[in-house]
């Protein structure tokens, strides 16, 4: 709609400018060289009357004839011929003059006066005819130009609309809904809500939302496959504990902190008492009730500062942050006395009581190998000691003593 208003518009514009130019055209082929002829003719039509003024009034016969001369070359003239009225009145002028030259008598002056008259009428007739058709030739140039001025302004004002209309569209519907693509693209984790997202009525800008959905979806996919993934391998599939490895990672970082800070750490390592006679005696799906009992019970009761980990069949290892062997011995003891609190429920209704011993270890400025392999020794002593008990690692063998 816009080109076609703009087309109609510049086309009225090259008609109008087609007609100034036509008037100039005209002005410059025909009009001022009539209106020059015109006024030469005036001019001429003045002379005669002058000549014929000095043809009456002067007295000497030889200049009479000199301005008789200029009246008849006048009178000759072919401009003259050009107009009939000037033609006619020439003619009426050079007869009576040329009878008044050779008449004897007195001139009649009340005719030359009618003649001088007209000729000086025609005369201002013939400048007047060339100033109206200039000035008719002028104003129909100034009605064009000032048609063509509203028009140039009316394509101004259109095109001013048609950018304003443009730079809206396009702000509203193609710069703003790749701003909120924009911000939902930098916000897309798979993890948090996705940003809603406005349907445009373009349908690349659609296709684009379209796609961003699709993409939040795959990343939603990938990040549950990724926690899949990371339980699978930091996580003890049976108990929901962490594994050896996952454990061990947990623990330099606990105990690097504790030796940059300087604070106390303790480990633990725990091992179900008897428990292989439980699989043996009862199954291998009573002993992983078994482990998930204790695992549900350690979970229970440890702080959330206190790691745990399964490390290999019946044995689990712990590590306890800002605390002393003692406050690790009273939380051992603890935990000891909530699991036999719990026995397990056998499906015969049996009571299967569980168990477990503990050897503790200050690893305080000391590494983890050695303070595992120090609480793995208080453990054996433990199990040695008769099992159900908490033994805490001294500085030497005579200093370790089992807590029941």
């Amino acid at each position: 709609m816009f080109a076609l208003i703009a087309v109609s518009l510049v086309a009225l514009l090259a008609v109008d400018l087609r007609l100034v130019t036509g008037v100039v055209m005209r002005l410059h082929d025909e009009t001022v060289p009539w209106t020059v002829e015109r006024q030469r003719l005036a001019r001429n039509l003045e002379e005669l009357r002058m000549g014929g003024q000095r043809v009456l009034t002067v007295s000497e016969r030889p200049a009479r004839n000199d301005a008789l001369l200029v009246v008849r070359i006048l009178a000759a003239h072919p401009g003259m011929s050009e107009d009939p009225r000037t033609a006619s009145l020439a003619k009426e002028v050079e007869a009576f003059l040329t009878n008044s030259a050779a008449s004897a008598d007195p001139p009649d002056m009340k005719v030359w006066d009618e003649l001088s008259r007209r000729l000086r009428l025609l005369a201002d007739d013939l400048s007047v005819e060339g100033g109206q058709r200039v000035s008719l030739e002028l104003d129909r140039m100034s009605e064009a130009v000032e048609q063509t001025r509203y028009k140039l302004l009316l394509n101004v004002v259109l095109v001013a609309v048609f950018v304003a209309s443009f730079l809206f569209i396009l702000r509203r519907y193609l710069i703003q809904p790749l701003q909120r693509i924009h911000r939902v693209l930098i916000s897309l984790d798979g993890r948090g809500a996705l940003p809603l997202l406005s349907s445009s009525s373009m349908a690349e800008i659609h296709a684009v939302e379209e796609a961003i959905v699709r993409f939040d979806a795959t990343l939603r996919e990938n990040e549950e496959v990724r926690l899949k993934l990371e339980r699978l391998a930091t996580t003890d599939g049976l108990t929901g504990l962490p594994n050896r490895r996952h454990f061990l990672g947990q623990a330099a970082e606990e105990m690097a902190r504790a030796r940059r800070y300087g604070r106390p750490i303790t480990v633990g390592i725990a091992d179900l008492d008897h428990f292989k006679q439980v699989n043996d005696r009862f199954g291998h799906a009573v002993g992983d009730q078994v482990l998930q009992r204790f695992a549900a019970v350690v979970q229970e009761t440890l702080r959330e500062t206190d790691r745990v980990g399964r490390f290999g069949g019946e044995e689990f290892a712990f590590i306890f942050p800002e605390t002393t062997p003692d406050e690790a011995l009273r939380l051992a003891g603890r935990l000891r006395q909530r699991l036999g609190a719990s026995p397990l429920v056998l499906p015969d209704d049996s009571i299967l009581a569980v168990t477990v011993s503990f050897g503790l270890a200050d690893a305080t400025g000391r590494g983890l190998e050695e303070s595992l392999a120090r609480a793995d020794a208080a453990l054996y002593q433990a199990k040695g000691g008769g099992r159900d008990c908490s033994v805490l690692a001294a500085e030497s063998a005579s200093d370790i003593s089992p807590q029941p």
